[in-house]
C-alpha cells in the first residue's frame, strides 16, 4: 500500500530507534541504524561512520594549486586530488581534532608546505546518503616551500605532489581528468573567488 508522500520537513524526520555496530576500523565504523519515519512506519539505514575531514585548495604566489596524486583502491585507479586528511580521533577521549588545526596538518604532511595565510571557505557532506563524513574546505595562500623539520606522509601513503597553474586544473576538472569530487568543489569555489583572491 502507498505511503502519502510529505507534506511538510517534518513528516521527512526518520528517529534512530536502534542502532547496532558491524564494523568498527581504525577511524571508520559501519553501523545500522532502523529508524521511525512521522508515520510510525519503519526502516533500516546502513551508515558510514566518518569523524569528518579537511581539504585545502592551496596557491602559490604564481596562481599554481598544489595538487597530490595518489593511489585509490576504491577506485581503481590514482586520483589527482587537492591535500585533504581525515580529523584525528583521541583514542582515550574520543575528542575530534579541530578542523583549523587538521588543516596546516594535512597540507604540511601531504606536501612539506606551510601556509601564513588561511581562510574556511565552506563545509559540505560528502555522501549524506550513507556516511557521516562533514568536510571542511580551506584556502591556504602565501605558501612557504618546504623546509627541514617538516611533517611528512604516514607510513602507508604514498603520494606525488605537483603544482599546476589554476587555468590548468580548471581545465582538467572540465575534461574529466579531475574526478574527486572534494578537489571539483574547491577548484569551482576558488575559480568564483579568484578576484578576490587577486585582491588580497
Amino acid at each position: 500500500m502507498p505511503h502519502e508522500p510529505p507534506s511538510t520537513e517534518e513528516d521527512l524526520v526518520e528517529r534512530v530507534v536502534a542502532s547496532r555496530v558491524v564494523h568498527r576500523g581504525r577511524y571508520l565504523s559501519v553501523r545500522v541504524d532502523t529508524v521511525e519515519r512521522a508515520d510510525g512506519s519503519r526502516a533500516e539505514r546502513e551508515i558510514v561512520g566518518h569523524p569528518g575531514a579537511v581539504a585545502i585548495v592551496a596557491i602559490d604566489a604564481d596562481e599554481r594549486v598544489v595538487l597530490v596524486r595518489q593511489w585509490r583502491t576504491a577506485a581503481g585507479r590514482s586520483l589527482l586530488e587537492i591535500p585533504a586528511g581525515t580529523l584525528d580521533v583521541d583514542p582515550e577521549t574520543g575528542t575530534i581534532e579541530d578542523p583549523d588545526v587538521a588543516a596546516r596538518r594535512e597540507l604540511e604532511e601531504e606536501t612539506g608546505l606551510r601556509a601564513r595565510t588561511w581562510r574556511r571557505l565552506a563545509s559540505f557532506w560528502t555522501a549524506p546518503g550513507f556516511a557521516t563524513e562533514l568536510m571542511h574546505l580551506y584556502l591556504a595562500t602565501d605558501l612557504d616551500a618546504p623546509g627541514d623539520g617538516r611533517m611528512v606522509p604516514e607510513e602507508d601513503e604514498r603520494l606525488m605532489v605537483d603544482l599546476v597553474p589554476l587555468t590548468d586544473a580548471m581545465a582538467a576538472v572540465e575534461r574529466g581528468s579531475i574526478v574527486d569530487a572534494k578537489s571539483i568543489v574547491g577548484l569551482l569555489w576558488i575559480s568564483r573567488e579568484l578576484p578576490a583572491i587577486r585582491d588580497d
